[in-house]
């Protein structure tokens, strides 16, 4: 997926500046593509050159003017055109996991060193779960009253919540098997 993509969803979910955009992916759309506030502000050029978007100037009270962006039906179709693509599943490369095995060359004093970070790792992927569930519940309060854009919405911090519940049960996992190594 092009960061082009994610953008067009989130202006037609709903028109914004690039800084509201960056906010989204920060609090939303970050949870499955991430990008610098640079890498945003990078892309809606090149997208309004291109005629995907289109930027209207806002007058601030007491702040320098901004551009909000939406998008436009060349930029529309685009969407279109890729949502009907096939998607090839992801490579998935885990820096930890590489270590996890590795740790089977080394010794119990680098071992311990490897427990220390799987239960930082694993604090991480607890804040974010929390984060997530923070936001559904936030969010997403009535979720039997949700329309077509706000149910797709869910469904996907759905995905993500399940993901970091999955992530933390693996290292559960992990951790009791490198405690009971050097015992």
């Amino acid at each position: 997926m092009a960061l082009e993509h994610a953008i067009l969803v989130s202006l037609l979910e709903q028109p914004g500046s690039g800084y509201e955009l960056a906010r989204r992916f920060d609090r939303s759309i970050g949870r499955f593509w991430t990008a610098t506030h640079q890498q945003i502000y990078r892309v809606l050029r090149r997208m309004e050159s291109d005629g995907w978007v289109t930027a209207e100037e806002v007058d601030q009270d007491g702040r320098p003017d901004k551009r909000s962006y939406s998008t436009t039906p060349q930029g529309r179709a685009a969407l279109v055109e890729w949502l009907r693509a096939p998607v090839q599943p992801e490579a998935v490369r885990h820096e930890l996991a590489v270590k996890i095995r590795g740790a089977a060359f080394d010794d119990p004093a680098g071992r311990a060193a490897l427990v220390a970070e799987v239960e930082r790792y694993r604090d991480t992927h607890r804040a974010t779960l929390d984060r997530y569930l923070a936001g559904e519940k936030r969010d997403f309060p009535a979720p039997s009253t949700l329309d077509a854009q706000r149910s797709l919405q869910h469904v996907v911090l759905r995905g993500g919540i399940a993901y970091e519940r999955m992530v933390l049960a693996w290292l559960d996992d992990v951790l009791d098997t490198l405690r009971t190594l050097d015992r």
